[in-house]
């Protein structure tokens, strides 16, 4: 039996926190700990926060001091920790420590202090963006010298079981929730300067990940069950100018939908300003990559937008749409929106509105503004009294969700290839098509014979409800290989 200590490692938030946890882990555990399922038998709880909104922060609290009522040493990391370290860390004594991203290279000796009692001095926050050199294409040469979660290297040729292999620097990396979906991390940071969003300041500038440790990544995921891949970053569209490459991404898609075992490819975290004809044409056309557009319009307004320091309009937006479904008819496309922004007025709420009417979204999320400390949209004038905030949120939410299940309705009929995520009651499987993405999105019900975890089956779809749908697997299909299926118009298979 093992004598070494246990950790037990919670995350929060999104997906690249999901990547930032793995890093955590192999870490940890190459530091002579192992991995607790809970925080029952654990002596310390790393708690992965997130920072991004109010309910994030407080879920983050929540969980903080769930996890010291559990008995364990209670250590607060991610987001959350970074971006206010020392004031967190005096508001909120149950954390033994506070850790910021440049304690993540030693955090064996960050919990060898927490359980000996050590003190942790939390780290007052910087702008991270000050950091690297202004210039992309200059942080290459500097960012092996600053912290950046999920670009973690390993110097030592020994390494534990289920760390992921070596392509240059070694990649550190433990699966945690297994399955056969998996994020995989583009890039950190991100260079935009949204008046809204606080992101850039704690996460810093925008640096890529080459793209031979992308895919060397990518078929050590495959090595460990992974069938899908979810492309993660603050800004997918930006990824390569760092490397001189602002095509980066078009060239890296074939070479990921090519690894072995790989079957399906998808892309997060769209900016429509820098969606260019040749990343839509990849997106569409290449062979194992889901025709899907992540795309943050935030608003339809203009006048709302520039102000959100931002770019485009209704117009526009429908446009860029327009040029997808060219290409791929049937293409999922989901965005989030920000209603009761600084100035925002009724005639602006209608335009967004009119857009979301027009727009035959898939998935759709929509948030109250609230100020977000450090931003510069906290000190505009024209601030909108909460309760027509909320009065908007639910007028749009409820729009959005009519128009949602609407689109999902127009799918009954078609096929949609659906990979396989968990059974379900009745021998029926959940999985997802291509036009859904995990956790955000809807999911399709599949029913048939000789399923099976893992696999990716054609389905005709046979109902919806709100945005999931309901299919039955097609004949032969439980087998599991993949399915020719239209990217274009949906496939009339029998």
């Amino acid at each position: 039996m093992s004598t070494r200590r246990k950790v037990s490692l919670i995350t929060l938030g999104c997906a690249r926190n999901e990547v930032d946890s793995e890093e955590l882990a192999a870490r940890i555990e190459d530091a002579g700990w192992d991995l607790a399922e809970g925080s029952g038998d654990a002596d310390v709880v790393v708690v992965n926060t997130c920072g991004f909104i109010e309910a994030a922060k407080k879920d983050s609290i929540d969980t903080l001091l769930a996890a010291h009522d559990s008995g364990a040493k209670v250590v607060a990391a991610g987001c959350m920790a970074e971006r206010y370290g020392r004031e967190l860390a005096e508001a909120l004594p149950e954390a033994h420590a506070v850790i910021g991203f440049d304690d993540y290279t030693a955090i064996g000796e960050r919990l060898e202090d927490v359980v000996a009692g050590r003190a942790h001095q939390a780290h007052t926050p910087r702008d991270r963006r000050t950091l690297l050199p202004i210039s992309p294409v200059e942080r290459t040469a500097s960012s092996g010298d600053v912290a950046i979660p999920g670009h973690g290297a390993h110097e030592d040729d020994a390494l534990p079981d289920g760390v992921a292999p070596a392509s240059g620097p070694r990649v550190l990396r433990r699966r945690l929730g297994g399955g056969p979906v998996a994020p995989l991390k583009l890039a950190s940071g991100c260079d935009r300067r949204c008046t809204f969003c606080a992101i850039p300041a704690f996460r810093g500038a925008y640096v890529s990940r080459p793209p031979a440790e992308v895919l060397e990544e990518a078929r050590w995921l495959a090595g460990h069950g992974a069938r899908e891949l979810v492309l993660v970053s603050e800004n997918s569209t930006s990824y390569g100018k760092d490397l001189g490459d602002l095509r980066a991404l078009e060239r890296l898609l074939p070479d990921l939908a090519a690894v072995a075992g790989i079957d399906r490819v998808r892309v997060s975290y769209l900016q429509p300003a820098e969606t260019r004809p040749g990343l839509i044409e990849a997106i569409c056309g290449t062979p194992g990559v889901a025709p899907y557009f992540d795309l943050s319009f935030q608003h339809a307004s203009g006048p709302v937008l520039r102000s959100m320091r931002r770019f485009g309009d209704r117009e526009r937006f429908l446009d860029l749409l327009a040029q997808v479904r060219a290409l791929a008819p049937e293409a999922g496309v989901r965005s989030n929106f920000i209603v009761g922004f600084p100035g925002e007025s009724e005639d602006d709420v209608e335009e967004l509105a009119a857009f979301l009417t027009a727009a035959r979204l898939d998935a759709v999320g929509v948030f109250g503004y609230s100020d977000e400390d450090g931003t510069e949209a906290a000190n505009l004038p024209g601030k909108i009294d909460p309760a027509e905030v909320a009065r908007r949120v639910e007028e749009l939410t409820a729009l959005a969700e009519e128009l949602t299940a609407q689109r999902a309705e127009d799918r009954v009929g078609t096929v949609v290839e659906v990979l396989l995520e968990e059974e379900a009651a009745d021998g029926a499987f959940e999985g997802r098509a291509a036009h859904q993405a995990p956790e955000v999105d809807g999911t399709v019900l599949v029913r048939g014979e000789g399923l099976a975890v893992g696999a990716i089956v054609p389905a005709r779809v046979t109902g919806s409800d709100g945005v999931d749908l309901i299919a039955d697997a097609l004949t032969g299909a439980a087998a599991g290989a993949p399915a020719e299926v239209s990217r274009g118009a949906a496939a009339d298979v029998p």
